[in-house]
């Protein structure tokens, strides 16, 4: 994973944009990384598939105001013009998601929890580029779905109708060939 990462130039110019935001807790995560795997274990580096956006997420319970998101993405989309942002605080999520979603969740104690929710296991993935250069990897429920390119549902928030939605939507199997879908 670290060494797809870093020999990815977008990401790493991502990852370096968003550090640069000072936030206390944050990766970017989903399916800006399981493009990048999925991408390469399918031999398309040399044509990536097209983002539909780069999920960058953070905690931070102090300030639950949807103006700091839209300014936080306002700014790396002024900075960085050719990539798709799109920042949310997962402090804030159980505000919004009964109203998107139709169903009420619990709020979160951390990215990490956060995370946790995300609707199939394989997207369950982020990664934050740390003070040194290092790479942090949060991967709640392992990489194997991922490199296995296996879609299977995390049954925490997603249900099955949305998971359902989730895959059509996607067409995992269109863009990737090889993917495995777990259907219920």
């Amino acid at each position: 994973m670290i060494e797809l990462v870093l020999a990815s130039p977008w990401l790493m110019r991502a990852l370096r944009a968003a550090r640069e935001l000072g936030l206390a807790d944050w990766c970017i995560g989903a399916g800006a990384v399981r493009g990048l795997v999925w991408d390469a274990l399918h031999g398309f580096e040399s044509k990536p598939s097209a983002l539909s956006d780069i999920d960058l997420v953070y905690f931070d319970a102090s300030d639950l105001s949807a103006e700091r998101d839209i300014a936080l993405q306002r700014r790396l989309a002024s900075e960085h013009p050719d990539l798709p942002w799109e920042v949310t605080n997962q402090a804030v999520v159980h505000l919004w998601f009964g109203g998107h979603f139709g169903y009420e969740v619990a709020s979160l104690p951390s990215l990490e929890a956060a995370v946790a929710t995300w609707p199939e296991y394989a997207t369950a993935v982020g990664v934050a580029l740390n003070a040194d250069d290092s790479l942090r990897i949060i991967a709640p429920f392992g990489l194997d779905d991922l490199f296995d390119m296996t879609v299977r549902r995390n049954p925490v928030r997603a249900s099955a109708e949305i998971y359902r939605r989730r895959v059509a939507d996607k067409r995992y199997r269109e863009r990737w060939p090889r993917v495995t879908v777990i259907h219920e």
